[in-house]
């Protein structure tokens, strides 16, 4: 039987709870049990991918071609291991599949009502993906904050499991702590609220997780454990970190895996965060910096930067610097900038290395063609991904092969040239109006070409990469292309369709239609990633 443990913020959202989770289960792993993560988001939105990125933060997508929350990537991260559609559920997801059984006589014609069968159906989810990978250890994190009404049903659902095996359901509330720059204090009201609302809702937190810009101290530990009924013990600090990878080591410090062993009648097995450790000794030793310009449009909102939109991206640049001991500065360039001053483009010589990561849409495109044009042009190692891909086809076809008016499909559909062009079945969802879910999704393979920068990287011939797009390089033009230099070194088998770009005569300038950031961890970084730091290193 598999225990569960759910996550549930308080106070505020982006409080860490996906940190938090991934974090208990590293832990929970390095004591040796198998561990799994599921993610619930309260939207009716079946799936991530019809989200705004700068609202909601990445798309990530799983192996089986599942649009999913940016958390799940922290799980697959934290937990090396690659987590599948059957983790992931929203409130639409759910609604979905009670009125599917609906429809289809599965209730055997009793009314179908909210509660039960809505939490009901939630239960099942959390239990099957338990069993699909045999886990001792299933967490649940809810998303949203407590006392919202979006997440009523799914608190409902952590109830009832609860109460139907109290000893194998336990509840982890992060919730914030403020400290008030006028008062000095760290105050514990808004929590205490916190676990009210929890309260309400039927469940009693086993753990509370103070999250805040310091550790949280006796006394108010000792206050929090009066007035919330949790044992001191049990309230664990989570103050601001350098890197979200320190989590598991303070985590443990404050023996919260113990201590979900011991209300579990469970032991520890082994005690194995070595290469863990070693990990975050890298990250806080590394001094010496290389500076990665990384290029796009998803940063703003309001008078705020947002980079949850290129999370995956981030983390794998980090993972690939600590992998070269060096210290990753990544500054955010918005391409509507070179767009409309392109004098602009100079201050590109200041960095190592440029990204361009993927995206939709013409707002910016135009700048970050002329961001690539300089990039070839003045030798600055270069990596684009999916539409920083397509981008450096636009640039090379326009400069290079002389193509006028050379595009994508997806900015000009009547252009004279299309280099891009969008995958036969993809137009016709298009046009039927089937956007949610429909991309050409999840992991294919890919043959790579010996000698070249990608086959080097790899160390083999035959890859796997996970995909998200609709646009793919126009086979017609593949000519005109390896004619004027373009290497293709990487190709679906399946489809003959272009997987991978290089340039000749360049440090290291190479673009991929697939995402490899969605599978870099950072004990084991992406051989793109580590390779692309690794020339920014040495022209630096």
């Amino acid at each position: 039987m598999a225990k569960y443990i759910f996550v549930i913020g308080g106070v505020m959202s982006g409080v860490g709870k996906g940190t938090a989770t991934a974090s208990i289960g590293k832990i929970l792993q390095s004591k040796g049990f198998r561990v799994t993560a599921v993610k619930i988001d309260p939207y009716i939105n079946v799936d991530a991918g019809t989200m705004n990125p700068v609202e909601h933060g990445e798309v990530f997508v799983t192996t089986d071609g599942d649009e999913t929350d940016q958390d799940i990537g922290n799980y697959e991260r934290f937990l090396n291991m690659d987590i599948t559609s059957v983790n992931y559920m929203t409130t639409g997801r759910v609604y979905q599949s009670v009125i599917n059984r609906e429809r289809n006589l599965e209730y055997g014609g009793k009314c179908v009502e909210v509660v039960p069968h809505v939490p009901e159906e939630v239960i099942r989810r959390i239990k099957r993906a338990a069993k699909t990978v045999k886990a001792d250890f299933c967490l649940i994190e809810i998303g949203g904050t407590v006392g919202e009404y979006q997440n009523v049903l799914f608190l409902e659902a952590a109830r009832m499991m609860r109460l139907a095996a109290p000893k194998d359901v336990l509840f982890v509330l992060v919730s914030y702590l403020p400290v008030p720059p006028s008062i000095g204090e760290m105050k514990t009201k808004p929590t205490q609220y916190a676990v009210r609302s929890l309260n309400s809702a039927g469940i009693q937190p086993d753990f509370i997780i103070c999250r805040s810009e310091e550790p949280i101290d006796g006394p108010r530990k000792r206050k929090l454990a009066v007035h919330c009924s949790v044992q001191e013990q049990d309230i664990i600090a989570a103050p601001n970190v350098g890197s979200i990878y320190e989590v598991p080591l303070i985590f443990e410090k404050e023996k919260i895996g113990d201590h979900i062993l011991q209300k579990f009648g469970l032991k520890s097995k082994k005690r194995d965060l070595k290469d863990w450790q070693k990990l975050v000794r890298t990250i806080k030793t590394a001094h010496q910096p290389v500076r990665i310009a990384v290029v796009g449009k998803y940063f703003s909102t309001g008078n705020f930067i947002l980079t949850d939109a290129y999370i995956s991206v981030i983390e794998s640049l980090k993972h690939a610097a600590w992998f070269h001991k060096r210290k990753p500065e990544l500054h955010w360039l918005n391409s509507e900038e070179f767009e409309n001053d392109p004098k602009r483009l100079i201050m590109l010589d200041e960095f190592d290395g440029v990204l361009i990561p993927g995206g939709f849409g013409s707002r910016g495109v135009e700048g970050k063609i002329k961001v690539i044009q300089y990039c070839r042009e003045h030798k600055i190692p270069y990596f684009g991904l999916c539409y920083g891909m397509q981008m450096a086809v636009v640039e090379f076809s326009r400069h290079l092969c002389g193509l006028k008016g050379a595009n994508t499909a997806e900015i000009n559909p009547h252009t004279s040239n299309p280099v891009i062009h969008i995958i036969p079945e993809q137009a016709e969802n298009l046009a039927a109006k089937k956007y949610g879910g429909t991309m050409r999704l999840g992991s294919y393979d890919c043959k790579l070409v010996r000698g070249t920068k990608a086959q080097k990287a790899y160390g083999k011939n035959i890859i796997k990469e996970r995909h998200r797009h609709r646009y793919e390089l126009n086979n017609d033009y593949r000519d005109q292309l390896e004619e004027k230099g373009m290497i293709i070194s990487g190709v679906n088998p399946q489809r003959n369709l272009v997987e991978i770009i290089e340039l000749k005569d360049h440090p290291w300038f190479v673009g991929v239609q697939f995402h490899p950031e969605f599978q870099s961890r950072p004990l084991s970084p992406h051989p793109l990633f580590r390779d692309f730091v690794g020339a920014c290193i040495r022209r630096k």
